[in-house]
């Protein structure tokens, strides 16, 4: 039932394009301020979108400083309140449970999930989230309402710390916001167990959004040294030492991800196979290639090098040199696992970072896979921008 109290945001003619064809986002420009002006809304407030000529899209959010001024979250116009959160939270542990044996994934991935703004991650009993604009900010009591009355966790974390939030002009936080926790959370995945710290650790602490790609280590590393890049915790290298991998290096620039991986590791029983190493990657594999040191498989799965659109040449020259330097240690028969989960580099591109590389050096890459998000990160079909995560394995070769 649409909600008749909330108000009005008029877009331009033609402004209603792609909202029509699917998509969430209205952008500042598709706005008609001159009979709906912007300054008339605070930062999040609720609104009924609507086309030039006054019929309905849908109710939403709105957010009058930022580039993406509004987003769509329900088309029939129903109020944004704890009965339309029950209701999308129910539709998305539908499918995790149809996808999963254990309570170990990511619940609801934003704009995919009918909930833009919006990340909530499953270990176990624990949920960990996180709110990205002001829109969902505002209705985080509603949200909480509606986590309790779906899942009752022991408790739900808010890891509201990323740089987003300062775009929405949100403050940057982290904090217990239902039940009680101490201590690290463990994670399942592919028969190990892994720690990781929700309250200091990178993003919600864990990254599930490339386990269907770990699982697809195990052909190619079996009696093979493995060089992990970017590991965090040390997921893909432990992972990689379980598919029977004979040594493992796992390079982070962190300490404490570093004395994660090493714990993480002793905890599987893998401590005598890998090797944590804190270093700067790009550092580390500079002096590895002037020791004439070889891997049989580099895994290199760093964090966006293009955070904004702006910063797209300088990232695509980062995922290059990764690249290239990567096969510079990797034996002449080697396997590349290379991934990017920057939003604005797109498949094609990082496929022609890794052939440059190769191709400077004289080798050639073959496409043995490609890699994408896991299905608890559906991509939405009209949201270009929902599909992030891309990767490649590649033989590398003499050419």
């Amino acid at each position: 039932m649409t909600d008749a109290s909330l108000p009005v945001l008029l877009l331009n003619r033609g402004g209603d394009r792609r909202l029509r064809a699917g998509h969430s986002w209205v952008f500042s420009n598709e706005i008609d301020v001159a009979r709906t002006p912007l300054t008339g809304f605070a930062a999040g407030d609720p609104v009924i979108i609507a086309e030039a000529g006054g019929r309905q899209i849908g109710s939403g959010y709105v957010n009058p400083s930022t580039l993406i001024a509004a987003r769509v979250v329900d088309r029939s116009g129903h109020a944004l309140d704890r009965s339309l959160f029950v209701h999308r939270l129910n539709v998305a542990l539908a499918l995790r449970e149809k996808l999963y044996e254990a309570p170990f994934y990511r619940l609801v991935f934003g704009e995919s999930d009918g909930l833009p703004g919006l990340v909530l991650d499953r270990f176990g009993d624990v949920l960990v989230g996180q709110i990205g604009t002001a829109g969902m900010e505002r209705l985080r009591g509603e949200i909480e309402a509606a986590i309790e009355k779906v899942l009752k966790p022991s408790a739900l974390i808010w890891k509201n710390d990323s740089q987003a939030r300062e775009l929405e002009s949100l403050d940057r936080h982290v904090q217990v916001a239902l039940g009680e926790h101490a201590g690290p959370l463990t994670v399942e995945e592919g028969g190990f167990h892994f720690e990781v710290d929700p309250l200091e650790g990178q993003k919600t602490g864990w990254f599930y959004d490339q386990r269907a790609n770990r699982d697809r280590l195990a052909p190619y590393v079996r009696g093979a040294r493995v060089l992990d890049l970017f590991s965090y915790v040390g997921a893909w290298g432990i992972r990689a030492a379980g598919f029977g991998a004979s040594q493992v290096t796992c390079v982070d620039s962190s300490a404490r991800a570093v004395e994660a991986t090493s714990n993480n590791a002793a905890l599987n029983g893998m401590a005598e196979k890998v090797e944590a190493v804190r270093a700067d990657a790009f550092e580390f594999l500079k002096q590895a290639r002037a020791e004439r040191r070889r891997w049989d498989v580099v895994i290199v799965d760093p964090p966006a090098f293009i955070k904004r659109r702006k910063d797209f040449k300088e990232g695509s020259v980062a995922y290059r040199r990764i690249n290239e330097m990567a096969m510079q240690v990797l034996e002449r028969d080697g396997l590349l696992v290379s991934c990017s989960c920057s939003q604005h580099m797109q498949r094609d591109t990082l496929l022609d970072a890794i052939n440059a590389g190769a191709r400077h050096l004289d080798r050639q890459a073959q496409v043995l896979e490609r890699l994408q998000q896991g299905p608890d990160h559906p991509v939405q079909a009209a949201i270009p921008e929902s599909d992030y995560l891309k990767g490649f394995i590649c033989r590398i070769l003499p050419s």
